[in-house]
């Protein structure tokens, strides 16, 4: 099972940015849908954008056009670039893998997937 670590959440101002990165123990060139969740306190968990193998991407509704979602594949880190924070962006965000072989639209679900990193916090202040 693949390993996974986040790190560059942080706190900043509504309007600001933030790149998440999430580096895996194995190569993901070839890996299966990756993605992004959040989870904000008494939320479930839910997806915010997903790549699959072939570098499509997918993305919620609430994100398009302010996030992006990448992978350098020889490097073996999955991104998250976060561009026009907003208050309710704020929450704890984890990198998924080892989930189902496509994303299928983006329309994912967390417990699909079985290797989880620890998150990190993002916080939005307006």
């Amino acid at each position: 099972q693949v390993q996974v670590v986040e790190s560059g959440g942080g706190s900043v101002q509504a309007g600001g940015s933030l790149r998440l990165s999430c580096v895996a123990s194995r190569n993901i060139a070839s890996s299966d849908c990756m993605g992004w969740f959040r989870q904000a306190p008494g939320n479930e968990r839910e997806v915010v954008a997903s790549i699959d193998s072939d570098g499509s991407t997918t993305y919620a509704d609430s994100v398009k056009g302010r996030f992006t979602i990448s992978k350098d594949n020889a490097k073996n880190i999955l991104y998250l670039q976060m561009d026009s924070l907003k208050p309710e962006d704020t929450a704890m965000y984890y990198c998924a893998a080892d989930g189902p072989p496509y994303c299928r639209g983006g329309y994912l679900f967390w417990y699909e997937y079985t290797a989880w990193g620890q998150g990190t916090q993002v916080t939005v202040s307006s």
